[in-house]
């Protein structure tokens, strides 16, 4: 139960990050908000392997290898996007770095989430 609450604490300070770089005064532009698209996709290549994959005994198989392949292009398009839109002046560059340290502390929670809830045998994803 604590870990829920801590994960879901930290996911609570991600998002008021992101908020913020497109919510304060000085910034008031929201297209930051997209890289919660980003946050929705990331987990998606891991369930995908997990389900395509039944041998838990190899250390490794191509679909897992895959699936971290596509998850660390999303995650890099997440911190890549924000930045792109400051460079183009889109966006000021501190809504940019209040944007880069919601995606930190979210991807973060993201990873917990997997170590905490996702380790056990008997842990099945039909619950969530």
């Amino acid at each position: 139960l604590a870990a829920l609450v801590a994960l879901s604490f930290s996911g609570a300070i991600g998002l008021t990050f992101l908020m913020l770089g497109c919510a304060l005064e000085d910034y008031g532009v929201y297209w930051p908000l997209f890289v919660l698209v980003f946050h929705a996709l990331s987990p998606i290549p891991h369930f995908i392997a997990k389900r395509a994959t039944y041998d838990s005994d190899a250390t490794s198989s191509a679909c897992r290898e895959l699936a971290y392949f596509f998850t660390t292009g999303i995650v890099v398009s997440a911190f890549g996007f924000p930045v792109i839109l400051a460079r183009v002046a889109v966006i000021k560059w501190g809504a940019c770095g209040l944007v880069l340290a919601g995606n930190a502390v979210i991807f973060l929670t993201i990873q917990g989430f997997f170590l905490v809830f996702g380790r056990g045998d008997d842990f099945s994803w039909e619950q969530w």
